[in-house]
């Protein structure tokens, strides 16, 4: 692969040529050079993009594809083409197929079919058999295999002695732990954030105490075993709270918010739209701005796409029966880049990779080439056409979004849109 990028503007804190437009050599998946002109060497592919601005490649901690066993919502194959297209360069993939990835052999499987992608994807293992909350999952062999994390995806742990067990158990070999917070029994049939909205609308509701009641749990047990724990998708203000204060004790642990989280309120579900059925739910204006401030101040680790792809036969129907999620790759720089900077949005869109085991890569010479290429500066409304997953549950359809990715050069591949 020898490609020369012409009149990039280089958007990363860690190179020596941050903020400067710069064009770059890269060959054989190397840069080898960077320099205000260089001249296209005779059979290089030359990359020339209308206001093009490249990034250290980013990195979403939560996708799901389906695969294996819901190929109907999507596939790995789409799923990876959809995320490089999105601007991403390595993906954790949830464990939320069927049948569940919980297994060494599981993990090959999943490893295997993403070979030879631009994109990296880091398959993530169950904690428990069957995502069940019953029984630890085979966490040394998944780990042993590549998995990067455990997590029953969406599946609180109602027993604390489960997750007692298995943050000990895999603090043994510097397992990550991702605990879901929700207390179901606070939750109950719930399908929306407790509020006068879903008062209004006859809905049952979700009370932002669920949530905190399981951050606060687990943090407690995190404190007494020591160990790796990550909170994926948290919502509420008192949920960044209690996050900020177990930092401040020195607790080994990190959080996500999803996109969605930050840009939507309870408000959005007075028409019943499912594409707004999301768990954990949209809460209200004030967690919104508490999230904020939380990734402002560090408290929040990461910000997800928490990319679900659902089917429309379980979302076109009753909202009450409609399945949580949305799809939210194509949707994730548009959406952030309409809350914050270009550079608090690519400063977002790299950060915890070192979580879940990603090198970091500053776009200097000698470095592998693994970079996002993007044009922050277009307007545009989020259409069926911007969608590329084969579901179509898409929280931001008909959203105004900021930004248009053209692709990736990663892993020695290049993925750009035509």
């Amino acid at each position: 692969m020898n490609i020369l990028i012409k009149s990039a503007t280089i958007i990363d804190s860690k190179s020596e040529f941050h903020n400067s437009t710069q064009d770059l050599l890269i060959e054989n998946g190397l840069i080898t050079n960077i320099a205000k002109s260089i001249k296209t060497p005779g059979d290089y592919q030359e990359i020339e993009l209308d206001n093009l601005h490249i990034s250290q490649g980013w990195f979403d901690s939560s996708v799901s594809f389906g695969e294996p066993g819901f190929e109907e919502r999507d596939t790995i194959e789409n799923g990876l083409k959809t995320a490089a297209a999105s601007g991403f360069t390595t993906v954790a993939m949830n464990a939320n197929s069927n049948p569940v990835i919980q297994s060494n052999a599981d993990i090959t499987f999943v490893n295997a079919k993403a070979q030879n992608h631009a994109v990296k994807l880091l398959p993530i293992g169950a904690l428990t058999i069957g995502s069940k909350g019953e029984d630890l999952a085979e966490l040394y062999d998944m780990k042993s295999a590549g998995a990067v994390a455990f997590y029953d995806y969406k599946k609180s742990i109602s027993n604390p002695n489960l997750m007692k067990i298995a943050l000990q158990y895999a603090s043994n070999f510097n397992g990550l732990v991702c605990a879901f917070p929700q207390e179901n029994k606070i939750a109950g049939h719930g399908v929306m954030n407790e509020n006068i909205t879903s008062t209004t609308l006859g809905l049952k509701g979700i009370p932002a105490l669920a949530e905190a009641l399981h951050v606060a749990r687990d943090l407690f047990l995190l404190e007494y075993t020591g160990g790796k724990l990550h909170f994926p998708t948290i919502s509420t203000a008192e949920s960044v709270s209690l996050i900020r204060e177990a930092k401040k004790k020195k607790l080994d642990v990190t959080c996500s918010v999803a996109i969605h989280n930050l840009y939507f309120t309870d408000a959005a579900l007075t028409d019943f739209n499912t594409h707004f059925k999301v768990l954990p739910p949209l809460r209200i204006q004030s967690d919104v701005d508490a999230l904020i401030e939380g990734i402002k101040d560090g408290t929040i680790d990461m910000v997800t796409s928490d990319h679900n792809p659902i089917d429309v036969e379980h979302k076109k129907i009753e909202f009450d029966h409609a399945k949580y999620g949305t799809i939210g790759l194509e949707s994730a720089f548009g959406a952030l880049q309409s809350l914050f900077t270009i550079k608090k949005t690519i400063d977002i869109l790299t950060k915890g990779k070192s979580r879940f085991g990603v090198e970091n890569t500053p776009i200097n010479i000698g470095n592998k080439v693994n970079i996002s290429l993007f044009n922050p500066d277009t307007k545009y409304t989020f259409s069926r056409n911007n969608i590329l997953s084969k579901s179509k549950n898409a929280i931001f359809e008909e959203a105004t979004l900021k930004g248009t990715v053209y692709g990736i050069i990663a892993n020695n591949k290049i993925a750009i849109k035509n």
